[in-house]
């Protein structure tokens, strides 16, 4: 299938029918119609009660001059990824083969693989090359029915290289054919080498980036708090630094052992705890009571084989999102549609409750309230899917998109 954004049209008034079954992420609606104003939701609801007139958008619903037919098919809102690492060069696919047949992610790394094995590429890799990568994976994000990407910075570990990182996503961003993006700065990833024995100096390092990276356009900053990277006081000094400067923090948990975590997500307030491999009944208690959130990435939690307790932390209503985890040591999905297929069977979600985690619960934990829900105000971020149901989610494992709108422009 060919895709192309529709150049050159004028239309600001788009009417979509015959949606056979609409999940607006509040409900379910049959039968349905959007009205699209400029980038912008102006109606939803039932076809029978469209209304005559909108004002401010439409005299007389005759007049819409572009109508399009969706021919009785599923429509929700765009998805959104809430977890992904893109800004990378070069790939990790030996190391992959070796960790399959019994390698520790500790015997990879000693053998100069893991984290740093990237880093290396990704600096020795020139600015035009890195960015036609990052483009082409955006790209197949949106292509997919994603139209919001949370994506972080990690593979420079330089004041420098990050900030470039940070700018290169904001860039990306304004072209044709490119999902909103969300960019965290993770320049907590792992100590680079050239740290090495001075982990504290680099953790000062990178709270002092913290400024920097949010006037060259970062919305939230993340470390990385586990067995190996980061402790919870350098994980602290980090994320306060970059709350102190305007950024969201957000934090990687429990991916490899617990460290209190979980904990400090609670004491500073993060917009979200991710990973969650390894979680006890006092650390959900703790997310319940505190409001944070939780960002699950399924195809992670396989391949490390500890999967986090989502139905235990839906019971206790903890907020969840879904994220790819999209990075070059352990998965390639840029689709989201094949995250909610395995949140379902690997996390025992049900399929609602994993399409609001990749709709609404992504809205809520990167603090966009503009999307995620399809309501009047809300932006048109709108995907046709090729079913008439969403349980076929969890039957095609990578339901395809017919078509996908960004702020009501069609991409095709």
């Amino acid at each position: 299938m060919r895709w192309a954004v529709l150049g050159g049209d004028a239309v600001t008034v788009r009417l979509l029918t015959n949606i056979g079954r609409l999940w607006t992420g509040n409900e379910v609606l049959s039968n349905a119609a959007i009205l699209v104003h400029n980038d912008r939701i102006a109606w939803v609801g039932r076809a029978p009660d469209l209304p005559q007139s909108v004002p401010g958008v439409v005299d007389d619903i005759v007049d819409v001059d572009h109508v399009e037919n969706l021919g009785g098919a599923l429509v929700t809102p765009g998805l959104i990824d809430a977890h992904t690492h893109p800004v990378y060069a070069g790939n990790r696919y030996a190391e992959l083969a070796i960790r399959t047949g019994g390698s520790t992610s500790a015997s990879i790394t000693a053998a100069g693989g893991g984290v740093g094995s990237t880093v290396t590429v990704t600096r020795g890799t020139d600015p035009w090359t890195l960015c036609n990568g990052v483009r082409e994976r955006l790209r197949g994000w949106l292509l997919s029915g994603t139209t919001t990407v949370e994506a972080k910075t990690g593979y420079h570990l330089t004041r420098d290289g990050e900030l470039a990182d940070v700018r290169l996503l904001r860039e990306l961003e304004k072209e044709p054919m490119m999902p909103r993006v969300h960019v965290t700065f993770l320049a907590a990833h792992v100590v680079p080498p050239e740290y090495f024995g001075r982990q504290r100096e680099y953790v000062e390092a990178v709270g002092a980036w913290c400024a920097d990276a949010a006037a060259a356009g970062a919305d939230s900053v993340d470390v990385y708090c586990d067995e190996g990277y980061f402790t919870t006081e350098e994980s602290r000094w980090v994320l306060a630094s970059g709350r102190n400067v305007g950024l969201l923090p957000r934090i990687h948990a429990g991916q490899y052992s617990r460290r209190g975590a979980v904990q400090l997500a609670a004491e500073l307030g993060c917009a979200s705890a991710d990973g969650l491999h390894h979680m006890s009944d006092e650390d959900i208690a703790i997310m319940s009571r505190y409001g944070v959130p939780a960002v699950v990435c399924p195809a992670t939690a396989l391949q490390r084989g500890h999967l986090p307790p989502v139905r235990q932390m839906i019971k206790h209503g903890v907020q969840i999102a879904l994220g790819s985890d999209h990075n070059p040591g352990y998965c390639g999905i840029t689709s989201m549609s094949l995250v909610i297929a395995m949140a379902v069977s690997a996390f025992g979600m049900s399929v609602n409750d994993a399409l609001r985690a990749a709709t609404l619960g992504g809205a809520t934990v990167l603090g966009a309230p503009d999307r995620g829900v399809l309501a009047p105000g809300r932006l048109a971020d709108i995907v046709q899917w090729d079913a008439d149901h969403e349980g076929a989610f969890a039957w095609s494992f990578g339901l395809k998109p017919r078509r996908v709108w960004r702020g009501g422009t069609p991409v095709q």
